[in-house]
């Protein structure tokens, strides 16, 4: 059995010449959120309601997805979001046989003051077909990125590489491809063999952060009120935890050595140190991690 290995794009191509099969390599991790408020545009041409109050068209959304839910459920089904911000983790992979390790490069949003929908999404696809990464997420797959598709196409907004990256097996479209787009939500409960968890509760058994200070329900009333940056920063730490839980179901799994786990968690720290008194909610974070985690943040803290 030979293997034959090519650079293209921003991944690794891996044709294994005895089972005839292609694979990619990605270099990079992409973890990502999004933040989104209730799209209110829309509204008059999904109900005809037109009162250009937008208190009012929020309130008829509701009960329009009151009714067809029979009560159940008031949120807005993924077309009907607008984004307000984007955070995504980017991290270097780096092989070693079947083992992998994680670099951490940065840390940072979309959805400064003065961004609109359109510009943040065109940022956003731009990057990622540049960058053509392996998507990390938390209900990514349900939930933000049908959401950015939806919107990109609002917006007439092309994604190419989404689409067309891979075969009929490995692929962003393929659910069981977490070498492409890891759901965690999806991957952690075998894809619907267990009840589905939110990413807070993972987060408190594993010693992590999870939620704290903000959370979804007030990103709406926080973008009313104009403070953009806060919302920004939440959906940060959201990234951040997303990337604690990912590393620790790849150390599960061995994908990820105890010394890799330790180093990709140090490097978080050290970012979070770095950043100092500029992005007080990481420090936030950090605190509150090491009240979770019992000042734990290593494997080797435990020993």
């Amino acid at each position: 059995m030979r293997c034959m290995r090519c650079w293209v794009g921003g991944c690794f191509v891996v044709y294994n010449t005895g089972r005839g099969h292609l694979t990619m390599q990605h270099r990079n991790l992409f973890v990502f959120d999004i933040e989104t408020v209730p799209d209110t545009d829309a509204v008059p041409n999904l109900t005809g309601f037109d009162d250009p109050d937008v208190a009012a068209r929020r309130a008829e959304l509701e009960r329009y997805h009151l009714e067809i839910t029979d009560g159940r459920n008031a949120f807005p089904r993924q077309p009907f979001h607008r984004v307000v911000a984007i955070s995504f983790l980017e991290a270097e992979i780096e092989y070693a046989g079947a083992k992998e390790a994680y670099y951490l490069k940065e840390l940072r949003s979309g959805g400064e003051a003065g961004f609109d929908e359109k510009q943040l999404l065109q940022g956003f696809f731009q990057y990622f077909e540049h960058l053509k990464p392996r998507l990390v997420s938390f209900n990514g797959r349900t939930f933000d990125l049908p959401v950015l598709k939806y919107r990109a196409m609002v917006h007439g907004i092309q994604a190419p590489w989404l689409y067309a990256a891979g075969d009929k097996w490995n692929s962003y479209q393929s659910r069981y491809s977490m070498d492409w787009h890891c759901d965690l939500l999806d991957v952690l409960r075998d894809y619907g063999a267990s009840a589905a968890v939110k990413l807070a509760e993972v987060c408190a058994a594993m010693g992590f952060p999870g939620k704290f200070g903000m959370d979804g329900s007030k990103v709406a009333e926080t973008v009313d009120a104009g403070d953009i940056q806060a919302v920004r920063d939440y959906c940060e730490t959201d990234v951040l935890n997303t990337y604690l839980v990912y590393l620790r179901m790849m150390l599960h799994r061995g994908t990820l050595d105890p010394e890799g786990y330790d180093r990709a968690c140090a490097d978080v720290i050290t970012m979070i140190d770095q950043a100092g008194d500029a992005r007080p909610h990481l420090g936030a974070f950090l605190d509150a991690w090491g009240e979770a985690s019992g000042n734990r943040f290593l494997l080797s803290d435990g020993a």
